[in-house]
């Protein structure tokens, strides 16, 4: 064999097991989708599969004696490499014993400096695949650091880790390339010797791709999963991703009977269906629902924003049963203020305005105030204790007259002073001067301030208890009243932010992306009415136009709720909060209170950094 590099480009017989490989179709429709939608075929892919004879077994101690790799594509040798390289010092005599390389054959050899970059030219834009690749690759990638020589971003297929997953113990005894081109047939024996051994692989990696394409593994981006501990059957449905589009959408998987079993969103749908048949997905409840799936469909959105409010309304409407998260509106409470002769604080599932024949503003007991919506029962009634530890409006739940008996008896709270007491006639001696219903008018008022205005008064009280409670030690009540403040800002904040999409009827927004065009988004009551893209070069108002005169008629709400889904109504504001958002035309200007709560948020960060939390 010439100590010379040689590339020898005729074809040889092309393999017709990857006939096998071909993406099988799925109906009697003809659909040419785009590459990016599909992925690149096993049988389009260019493989350079590679093997190396060495002095040793580490890069760091050892040198390259000998490179050969053959060039395939479809099943047929469009080229191959070979080249005996001289590593600058003597071939071990083990080495020589295993592979007939001597130091003598190499003497002449080209060093790797000159060897290299014609490899690296041979296999420019292939995919690289090795037995054992780790062993191989690392080799490259050491000469290529020493020659200062960029490696390029090569695609790297180990034959190994597949045959692993493929070929049980049973019908081979291990993994090793001669046991399995023994196994496979294969038309060369490998030898030791790195151009035999590269073909040998070759028909190895055949045969393997063979083996996988009945679990869904067709194109080239399966590869990078296909030796993942996923079950057959789980992963033969990975063609339920096919013709998904490869855009930003709502993806749904559907049961036996069409259910909707479970809803998501990505930036590119057909991808992320494609991920959840991979060792990626370990929940249990989305692995036992990928057994019962019997197909996938799509929403494609213009939008990011779009798909993902979409997912949260298609949760909503079909509450698939492996979705647990925005399921429930109702599960995400207001505090209310009741409006009633003496108003108390109750934890409601929905705003509501008051009853016909109750107090209207105006009125010692006034109309009702809602802070929130909250994102647990928990968090709603740690703002009211926020209250209640602020102010002596009463805790009880029985309907009071406005004028109380004059036989009336004080409660526990009262006696402790943490009630005003309306129920007992103002001036009472027994229990004291400060009560009644004048004393508890005077904090109801208090209450409606910090509810609707601000919360100096109730952010004042507490932080004043938590500092005396932290001056003695008393660090778990502290942190106690610290998780009471913040949860009450938190839910008057959000109340604030509401109340202004709540009270405009519409709002239309405009972001331009990389590619100049414009994101529309038309919102009515805080809730995504419509939305499109305006392509670049064109006129955005053209579309805006057309997406006002078409988007959905949203009724009135009862503020501070909106028309939507609390978390839709939140991906609205923060997507309107964004940089680069413009405010293209409004009914109702955003307005809030210039001291109200959500001038506080400084202190609500850094008590949500403190407890290392996100807001309720």
């Amino acid at each position: 064999m010439s100590p010379r590099a040689s590339v020898v480009t005729g074809p040889r017989s092309p393999v017709p097991a990857l006939s096998a490989l071909r993406a099988p179709t799925t109906g009697s429709t003809a659909v040419q989708p785009t590459l990016d939608e599909v992925g690149t075929p096993l049988h389009e892919v260019t493989f350079v599969v590679v093997d190396l004879e060495t002095t040793g077994g580490s890069p760091t101690t050892s040198a390259i004696t000998e490179i050969g790799a053959v060039k395939v594509r479809g099943g047929e040798v469009l080229g191959e490499f070979q080249t005996l390289v001289n590593p600058g010092g003597p071939v071990p005599a083990q080495i020589t014993v295993l592979t007939g390389i001597t130091t003598a054959m190499v003497i002449d050899a080209p060093r790797i400096t000159e060897v290299l970059p014609s490899f690296l030219e041979f296999a420019r834009g292939a995919v690289l695949v090795a037995h054992n690749a780790r062993f191989d690759v690392g080799f490259l990638k050491a000469a290529a650091s020493a020659m200062d020589l960029a490696w390029p971003s090569f695609t790297v297929v180990d034959t190994v880790p597949l045959a692993r997953r493929v070929v049980p113990r049973d019908e081979a005894p291990n993994h090793k390339l001669g046991t399995l081109a023994g196994l496979f047939h294969a038309s060369v024996t490998p030898d030791h010797r790195a151009l035999s051994d590269a073909r040998a692989t070759v028909d190895v990696l055949h045969a393997l791709l063979g083996r996988l394409a009945p679990w869904g593994i067709t194109h080239l981006e399966d590869l990078a999963t296909a030796a993942d501990p996923v079950a057959p059957a789980v992963r033969a449905k990975r063609a339920l991703a096919d013709g998904l589009p490869s855009g930003p959408g709502v993806y749904l998987f559907h049961g036996p009977d069409d259910e909707v079993l479970y809803v998501g969103t990505s930036q590119n749908v057909r991808g992320r269906v494609r991920s959840y048949f991979t060792a990626a997905e370990k929940r249990r409840a989305i692995s036992e629902m990928l057994q019962i799936a019997h197909r996938v469909s799509a929403i494609s959105c213009a939008t990011t924003l779009e798909a993902r409010i979409r997912e949260l309304r298609l949760i909503a409407g079909r509450r698939p049963r492996y979705n647990r998260r925005s399921k429930f509106p109702e599960r995400m409470p207001w505090v209310r203020l009741t409006a009633e002769a003496h108003p108390r604080l109750s934890v409601v599932s929905a705003v509501s305005p008051a009853p016909p024949g109750s107090l209207a503003a105006g009125t010692p007991g006034g109309a009702p105030v809602h802070i929130g919506p909250f994102s647990s029962r928990r968090a709603a009634l740690q703002a009211v204790e926020a209250v209640h530890g602020s102010f002596l409006i009463r805790r009880c739940t029985r309907r009071l007259p406005r004028l109380a008996p004059d036989d009336a008896v004080a409660c526990p709270l009262a006696e402790l002073g943490r009630c005003a007491a309306p129920c007992l006639p103002a001036g009472d001696g027994a229990v004291g001067s400060a009560i009644g219903a004048l004393a508890h008018d005077d904090a109801v008022a208090g209450v409606r301030t910090a509810m609707s205005q601000t919360p100096a008064v109730l952010v004042e009280s507490l932080t004043a208890r938590i500092t005396s409670l932290a001056a003695d030690e008393r660090f778990e009540e502290a942190a106690t009243e610290r998780d009471r403040l913040a949860a009450f800002l938190d839910g008057a904040s959000r109340a604030e932010r509401f109340a202004s999409l709540a009270h405009c009827a519409e709002l239309v927004a405009a972001r331009a992306d990389d590619t100049g065009a414009w994101e529309l988004v038309v919102v009515r009551y805080g809730r995504m009415a419509a939305t499109g893209v305006a392509p670049p070069g064109t006129d955005p108002y053209v579309t805006i136009d057309a997406l006002v005169a078409t988007a959905e008629d949203v009724a009135p709400p009862v503020p501070p709720a909106t028309g939507a889904h609390p978390e839709e109504t939140s991906l609205l504001l923060a997507w309107l909060d964004a940089p680069g958002v413009r405010l293209v035309r409004t009914t109702a200007p955003a307005a809030h209170p210039v001291r109200g709560a959500q001038s506080f948020g400084t202190m609500a960060a850094a008590i949500r950094a403190a407890r290392g939390s996100r807001p309720d």
